[in-house]
């Protein structure tokens, strides 16, 4: 399958934006930012450049880190619901259960903590 432009800059972004690289490149912008300071006589200027370039490039991260993230939801989405759809025994009610409300989501929620609270008394009758 073929991703547009923005697919692959955005993983690449991503990729990078979370490698050791990228982190020590960071660093060294604002050592070299700071070491500068004296030069410039701590200026409104000079502290308007590591503001102004931290601001846009937080800006934009946003954007690249939630489309990662929402490409990794839906594929880990994906991935449990075909194994529930695999298991037979499985409630086939919680295939695409990100789409419920929160309300929908609290009343399944506690249907399954009686479930598991049912489940542990019969086992604790089990053993006694």
């Amino acid at each position: 399958m073929k991703k547009n432009f923005f697919d692959r800059f955005a993983d690449q972004a991503a990729y990078f934006a979370g490698s050791p690289g990228a982190f020590i490149g960071a660093s060294l912008l604002v050592i070299i930012w700071a070491a500068t300071g004296p030069f410039f006589k701590f200026s409104e200027v000079w502290q308007m450049v590591i503001n102004t370039g931290t601001t846009i490039v937080t800006f934009l991260m946003v954007f690249l880190i939630q489309k990662a993230q929402n490409k990794d939801s839906k594929a880990i989405q994906i991935k449990l619901n075909e194994l529930v759809a695999a298991h037979e025994n499985a409630n086939n009610r919680i295939v695409d259960i990100e789409d419920l409300t929160e309300e929908e989501l609290d009343q399944i929620h506690k249907f399954y903590e009686k479930l598991r609270n049912s489940r542990n008394r019969d086992t604790s009758k089990e053993e006694e």
